[in-house]
């Protein structure tokens, strides 16, 4: 691919940086780090004093840890090393991220769409999106998994493309990346078998053994690159782990969502930090099975939570500095995102809606207008959770085209599936849902495209009207 195909790509990248640095230059000196991103950042400091991922307690002692995911703290800590504790400049990293995963979204969007504009309208879009620009000084995990996941994506479009490359060397080179991303969010390495799939040729048919190689090559290298963190988990605390130990944690805070979080008795002097994690997930899980209706019904409000309204980069700026970032900024900030959020939701739900294969029956088609035309009514009011939904159902309905469509679509409809079932479960937090908004926007501006339908696969032999 020579420089002035990838010229584009370039353009979008240099505004995506120059929008997020520029936010840095206005931060560094004025946000500091707070609740989850003060965390990351002294157990970054002890990283990049050679001490690991470890932590002093108030009487000098100092334990093992693996509490919150090592990506993350693991990449501030490296900036420490060079640069010394400043968090300007992680904020520099997490610009530089997020513009990578503006080129990414622009290469996917080239890959959606004959039209150059429609590309470059979804690449800037992704570029200035004003909820993951104005995260840029934000040191936890949420922009750096969604610049992550999109980059997966270009990558299993890129495989997609080699017809000569081998479903294993493809699902590798997306598990690669999907493995860094698990290391930094756990629930990313549920994308691995999803976008490996994805990889799959859509000029031939893939049979099925080589579907599974793609499937297994791209979760197997995922696991691989998280599998040094798992064994020293292991080996230094006592109990594996793929990544982290607040799953448990997390679990039981899902049950008891809308009410107090409290120890239980159980766990009360269960002090190891390994342990403790297992004792909450086993109280949880016990909690589940005693009134698994009442667990149930909490899901809607999780999903409304992850969601609705994000309001990420509002919250933490005026948090950590209500002088420079007063509350009529919050607001102003936070009604900007949303309205950002939910055009490009409408956008991808006319996309789901009007991409027609000829093979399609009408009655199909029809079910799906229906189901996003209920989805744009929830974009525009309270509960937006159901216009997500309603988006994957109604592409879902495409059937063998979705899959044989363009990696863009495939992909934000896995991404916005996995994010609803993790926050189904677990509890739902506005910032969680900022992994679906670089692959959701891109795929918004494709709604434009001339023709209502989807060409069959070559290899189809009967494409019915």
């Amino acid at each position: 691919m020579g420089p002035r195909r990838l010229a584009p790509s370039f353009a979008v990248a240099l505004v995506a940086l120059a929008a997020r640095l520029a936010v840095v230059a206005w931060a560094a000196s004025r946000i500091v780090p707070i609740d989850d991103a003060a965390f990351y950042v002294r157990i970054a400091e002890r990283i990049a004093a050679g001490l690991g991922y470890t932590w002093l307690w108030p009487d000098g002692s100092v334990t093992p840890s693996a509490f919150y995911p090592v990506g993350y703290p693991a990449l501030v800590g490296a900036v420490f090393a060079v640069a010394g504790p400043r968090p300007g400049a992680v904020m520099v990293l997490n610009a530089a991220l997020g513009a990578l995963g503006a080129f990414a979204a622009h290469r996917l969007a080239l890959r959606a769409t004959p039209s150059r504009r429609l590309a470059l309208a979804a690449g800037l879009l992704v570029a200035l999106h004003p909820a993951l620009v104005a995260y840029t000084p934000v040191l936890m995990t949420d922009g750096v998994v969604a610049a992550l996941v999109t980059c997966a994506a270009a990558v299993a479009a890129w495989a997609r493309d080699r017809e000569g490359l081998r479903p294993g060397a493809a699902g590798a080179a997306v598990g690669l990346v999907l493995g860094v991303a698990t290391l930094v969010r756990p629930q990313s390495i549920v994308l691995a078998p999803l976008f490996g799939l994805l990889a799959a040729s859509a000029r031939v048919p893939s049979p099925p053994r080589r579907l599974a190689a793609l499937a297994v090559s791209a979760t197997l290298a995922a696991l691989l690159v998280c599998a040094p963190w798992t064994a020293r988990n292991c080996l230094r605390m006592k109990r594996c782990a793929l990544v982290s130990y607040n799953g448990g944690w997390n679990l039981l805070v899902s049950v008891t969502s809308g009410s107090s979080f409290q120890v239980p008795d159980a766990c009360r002097d269960v002090f190891d930090e390994a342990e403790k994690d297992a004792c909450f997930g086993r109280e949880a899980r016990r909690m589940i099975r005693e009134h698994p209706g009442a667990w149930l019904a909490l899901a809607p409000g999780k999903l409304a939570g992850t969601f609705d309204y994000a309001g990420a980069a509002p919250w933490y700026l005026h948090a950590s500095n209500p002088d420079a970032f007063p509350r009529a900024a919050k607001l102003a900030l936070g009604a900007t995102e949303t309205l950002f959020e939910r055009l490009a939701l409408l956008g991808a739900l006319a996309w789901a809606a009007r991409r027609r294969a000829p093979e399609e029956t009408r009655g199909r088609w029809v079910a799906r207008r229906g189901v996003a035309l209920v989805g744009a009514l929830f974009a525009v009011t309270l509960h937006a959770w159901i216009g997500y939904l309603a988006f994957a159902v109604a592409a879902l309905l495409q059937g063998r085209s979705l899959g044989k469509g363009p990696v863009l679509g495939g992909a934000a409809v896995g991404v916005v599936l996995a994010t609803m079932a993790t926050h189904a479960v677990f509890f739902g937090l506005g910032r969680y849902s900022m992994v679906v908004f670089p692959l959701l926007t891109a795929l918004a501006p494709m709604a434009l495209e001339k023709g209502a339908s989807l060409p069959a696969p070559s290899w189809d032999p009967s494409p019915r009207s």
